[in-house]
């Protein structure tokens, strides 16, 4: 099913990469590496800069850590992201697709900002999933790490459904066992959305003047610049065309739907419980078919 769904912020390569280098960037902090898609964009890019990126994920995925043991100028931080921040230096640029939750992304941003901020800096930020399904809602790889008073009700075997605020048991778009929403979306503190617009609420307020864009597909680009920046014009020029654009929300809302069309289909269809074929999905007159195939002679099964 996963490659049905294009879900990674490497979709936006081109986009975050042009506007890298309408900034000048040669040093990036990246938060959330899982395979390493982006990384290894990042890396092949920054290398003719002389550049530098440091990658921070603590549970990052073989094909990572299998690449990123070959690369000598890619620094690797095997820890979370808040654990890792008080170790990290300025950066030019900062790419943030880790845990997908308010309580991370908004401490992610406000230390961004004062690093930023106290190195004379201009800030830079990209973020993934300020669209639905985690603009709204909490979703927690390690709900345990999330501070109680800041963790949403959860549950890892309810997804995420189009027009329902409230998880559904058994449906729609869920992690297994491999992450958790929270049982409701909206409200204070809730998802990744909320945490930016917080954030720069915040920093708002301490007198400090940033652009926002948001590009609606693939689960959601965001982007946060300093608008003092020498570079913030044509900044603006490059990502106007995609802020908002409702032609493009229009075909992710569309893409979405289908997906979760397919998604409800294959659970709606019963589980084989055929030994030989568990986690495959046929109907019982398939199953039987397959029985007598591979069990000929076999006793005759229990009802």
């Amino acid at each position: 099913m996963s490659n049905l769904l294009i879900h990674s912020m490497n979709e936006f390569r081109d986009l975050i990469l042009a506007t890298l280098d309408i900034a000048v960037v040669t040093d990036v902090v990246e938060i959330g590496t899982e395979y390493g898609g982006m990384s290894t964009v990042l890396s092949a890019w920054l290398k003719p800069r002389n550049g530098r990126l440091r990658c921070i994920d603590p549970s990052a995925k073989p094909a990572f850590l299998e690449w990123v043991a070959t690369e000598s100028d890619v620094q690797h931080l095997a820890c979370p992201s808040l654990e890792a921040m008080p170790h990290l230096s300025a950066a030019d640029a900062w790419l943030i697709d880790g845990d997908h939750n308010w309580y991370t992304v908004f401490h992610e941003l406000e230390g961004i900002f004062a690093k930023t901020w106290a190195a004379g800096k201009h800030p830079l930020i990209f973020l993934h999933d300020v669209c639905w399904p985690c603009a709204r809602r909490d979703m927690y790889y390690a709900p345990e790490s999330i501070p109680q008073e800041f963790r949403k009700p959860f549950t890892f075997n309810a997804g995420a459904v189009l027009d329902n605020a409230v998880t559904v048991p058994g449906r729609g778009f869920r992690g297994g066992n491999d992450f958790a929403y929270a049982d409701t979306e909206g409200g204070p503190r809730n998802g990744v959305l909320t945490a930016v617009e917080d954030s720069l609420i915040s920093q708002t307020a301490a007198g400090h003047k940033l652009a926002w864009c948001r590009v609606p597909a693939v689960f959601g680009l965001g982007i946060i610049f300093d608008t003092a920046a020498p570079w913030s014009k044509a900044v603006v020029a490059h990502l106007l065309p995609w802020h908002e654009n409702k032609l493009i929300a229009t075909l992710e809302q569309n893409r979405l739907a289908n997906f979760l069309t397919v998604v409800n289909m294959e659970d709606s269809i019963p589980m084989c419980s055929v030994p030989v074929f568990d986690g495959t999905y046929f109907s019982e007159v398939e199953q039987e078919a397959l029985w007598g195939k591979f069990y000929t002679g076999a006793p005759q099964r229990q009802r």
